[in-house]
């Protein structure tokens, strides 16, 4: 299965504050498979449906 990135948001937010989390979970509540990964090289949280598997 193939990843896709569904939306990016900076990590730099304001502290207690979670849009990607937030994001992610409204997908979920419509029935879309979403998850949320942290780019480290762009310092950013993605979400993203799919295999988000980078383990190897």
């Amino acid at each position: 299965m193939r990843t896709e990135v569904l939306r990016r948001f900076s990590a730099g937010g304001p502290r207690g504050s979670w849009p990607a989390e937030e994001y992610a979970a409204r997908l979920r509540a419509q029935g879309r498979a979403a998850r949320v990964v942290m780019d480290l090289e762009t310092d950013a949280f993605l979400v993203v449906s799919g295999d988000a598997d980078h383990s190897g």
